[in-house]
């Protein structure tokens, strides 16, 4: 339940946050939940809230209705409307992505809008624009059989 209607914070380090409205700039947080989040040269562990808006942040986990990282980093987001712009996400996992000059490691996705992006692999219904991607089906089907074949060849020479 979320206690207070709007909170803001600035030049702090906070264990947890939780409100409707959450404005945090420079500070360092352990974990925000709230309605609308603003996060603004900030570094959280985790992130929950319907409508998050980072610039210039970092963050391990991001989840929200809507996210949009600018300038920013986290290590796994997800969200139903995702948007990257001149950020990087190993992890992205949502309905609709929108990816505007960032990296990403794993795009999962229903549509991604892509403007020269590029990602380690994408798995996606419809992906359209620019977007430069390392691994499709097929490379990512032949490198999990040569992994899978040496690790197997090496299970034979363990001691039993």
């Amino acid at each position: 339940m979320i206690e207070s209607e709007e909170r803001e914070i600035e030049g702090e380090d906070v264990e947890f946050v939780e409100a409707e409205f959450v404005n945090v700039r420079q500070s360092s947080v352990r974990a925000i939940e709230g309605g609308h989040v603003e996060l603004q040269q900030v570094g959280a562990l985790s992130v929950d809230g319907e409508r998050i808006e980072a610039t210039q942040s970092a963050a391990a986990i991001v989840r929200g209705s809507d996210v949009n990282l600018q300038q920013s980093m986290s290590l796994m987001t997800a969200g139903n409307n995702t948007s990257l712009n001149y950020s990087c996400t190993p992890v992205s996992i949502s309905k609709e992505a929108e990816v505007n000059r960032s990296a990403a490691g794993v795009i999962v996705a229903r549509d991604v809008k892509a403007e020269n992006s590029s990602a380690l692999m994408v798995i996606a219904n419809r992906v359209e624009g620019d977007l430069t991607t390392l691994l499709d089906w097929r490379s990512a089907l032949a490198l999990g059989a040569v992994i899978g074949g040496t690790l197997g060849f090496l299970s034979l020479f363990r001691k039993r």
